[in-house]
């Protein structure tokens, strides 16, 4: 090989070099805690992720590319649901999650259920999403037509460190009983629906957007009822709390299964007052372009419920700084 040859394999390494670090400079990852793969959460989490992504190299979005944020990759994670994401937020270990409105609000204030720990005052929001029902899950057969009858029972309240955890407690309290009054289990998704069917537990709570995958599968290999949440019980619950509304799944949701009243909560999208104001914006921009409605519309049934107009509902911790001058500018924040 001669020097001049030599000179430019040198060059054309260093050139490779130098762009494989332009490129791991540029790149961005960005996580966001989800659910349960079982459940709404985890679905409608890798609908976004990717909806948000642009990695280095993809084709422009007017060209039919990614519509996403400039080097980024997200990523849906599995979790065991609100409470674990807030609480991976607040640690760093997330750089966002989703959670229920009431399980953020009282993480961010230190209240309610999180009375006595320290306030996540970091806490902050990116949007709102959609309302998730409160399903209350039993053996067509069971004979457990109302909360009260599941006093005796064995009944899954989730794993500890999920929202549906947190609200499976404040139903059973508002209707004149405790986790003491049943035997709890802590099952979540297929294995409770599996320990239904079997017949090792007689009901169990799944706070989700309807419908939720596990349970449109039960539903259509065993005859199940959703008990109802109404009532005195209900209405004491909203309240005390106002993040509580009372809201009915409709009919043919779940195969075989009617109309049944329950009560419901939001489900938003929350990350770190330390993350970066110009890649949430960026974010939460993209999150809301035209591509975006494409993929949600179709990504999942909850997708289309997904809306600018309702991205700030009910939310009860302030929003993230990026995001903000998002909604500012889009008119959506006055």
């Amino acid at each position: 090989m001669t020097n001049f040859m030599r000179t430019l394999a040198a060059g054309a390494v260093v050139a490779v070099g130098l762009a494989g670090a332009a490129v791991a400079q540029d790149l961005k990852f960005f996580t966001i805690g989800t659910g349960g793969t079982a459940y709404t959460y985890y679905p409608v989490g890798g609908v976004i992720a990717n909806a948000i992504s642009k990695p280095p190299g993809s084709r422009p979005c007017d060209e039919g590319g990614s519509c996403g944020v400039d080097g980024l990759i997200a990523s849906a994670v599995s979790s065991r649901g609100s409470v674990d994401n807030v609480n991976a937020i607040n640690s760093g270990l997330r750089n966002s999650g989703f959670a229920q409105s009431d399980v953020a609000y009282w993480a961010y204030t230190g209240t309610g259920t999180m009375d006595g720990q320290p306030p996540a005052t970091d806490l902050r929001t990116i949007a709102a999403l959609f309302e998730e029902h409160i399903h209350l899950v039993a053996r067509a057969d069971s004979g457990i037509n109302s909360v009260a009858d599941l006093k005796g029972k064995r009944v899954s309240l989730d794993e500890p460190g999920s929202g549906t955890y947190v609200d499976a407690g404040l139903i059973l309290e508002a209707n004149g009983l405790s986790t003491d009054d049943v035997t709890a289990e802590a099952l979540k998704g297929n294995a409770a629906s599996d320990a239904l069917r079997n017949g090792r537990i007689d009901a169990f709570f799944v706070v989700a957007g309807y419908p939720t995958g596990s349970l449109v599968e039960l539903a259509s290999a065993t005859d199940i009822k959703l008990v109802p949440i109404d009532g005195a019980g209900a209405e004491a619950l909203t309240a005390k709390y106002g993040f509580f509304a009372q809201s009915d799944i409709p009919e043919g949701t779940y195969e075989g299964v009617g109309a049944t009243s329950t009560v419901a909560v939001g489900a938003q999208w929350f990350t770190s007052a330390k993350e970066d104001d110009d890649v949430i914006y960026e974010i939460t921009k993209a999150l809301w372009n035209d591509n975006s409605r494409k993929l949600l519309d179709v990504g999942h049934a909850k997708g289309k419920t997904i809306t600018p107009d309702s991205a700030l509902n009910g939310i009860g911790v302030p929003l993230h700084a990026g995001a903000e001058r998002f909604y500012r500018e889009a008119g959506i924040l006055k």
